[in-house]
């Protein structure tokens, strides 16, 4: 399974960014960019790739004391910023110093479970709202845009565990789709397990 642990923002979070990336994409040069769908939205923590079965109970335990021993924290959308010319995003501000302790807590629990995952780089937090077509993409309209983007504050309470299926069908322009299979409470509540939520977590949408 490919699999990646994140922070789900909640629906009417999200609907705010909605509206900003309405008016991104109405601005020139917006044909150039990939959009993300709504759906798939979401703060990675620690991207796993390929995980073998046989060492998902392993990493689901890890991943729920991760989240057992971070207390929830506030959190909001907030600002803009961009990959080189690839990939255009929303960051995010407020209790950044538990969300990236939560997202090296989560990268430790993988690593523990067995996880081959790439090399510790320091963590951003970010929300994939377009990738560019080419290489050639003026992004700074975008991002003077995405500056003033000021999204209300919520409360961090789940890790999510995430299952990204990749497109098979071969249709041009289609996307991954998504699947929590796993959510665990922060900060000592009831925990969940895997597939605890199976079916429950995003269509198609952002990578």
């Amino acid at each position: 399974m490919r699999l990646f642990a994140a922070v789900l923002p909640p629906a009417p979070q999200l609907a705010e960014l909605a509206e900003t990336v309405d008016r991104l994409r109405r601005l020139p040069g917006a044909d150039g960019l990939r959009w993300t769908p709504r759906p798939g939205w979401h703060l990675t923590l620690a991207f796993m790739g390929e995980v073998d079965d046989g060492l998902l109970p392993d990493l689901c335990d890890r991943l729920a004391r991760a989240a057992h021993r971070t207390p929830a924290f506030p959190l909001r959308l907030h600002g803009g910023g961009h990959f080189g010319r690839r990939a255009l995003w929303t960051g995010a501000a407020g209790g950044l110093d538990e969300l990236r302790l939560l997202a090296e807590r989560a990268d430790a629990a993988a690593r523990r479970a067995g996880v081959a995952m790439d090399e510790h780089r320091r963590y951003q937090a970010h929300l994939t709202v377009a990738r560019a077509r080419a290489g050639d993409v003026d992004l700074r309209p975008f991002l003077d845009e995405l500056a003033g983007f000021e999204g209300r504050r919520w409360q961090v309470a789940e890790l999510a565990l995430v299952r990204s299926n990749l497109p098979v069908s071969g249709v041009p322009g289609e996307r991954p789709r998504y699947e929590t299979v796993g959510g665990w409470p922060l900060g000592g509540g009831e925990e969940g397990g895997a597939g605890s939520r199976a079916g429950s977590g995003p269509g198609t949408g952002a990578g």
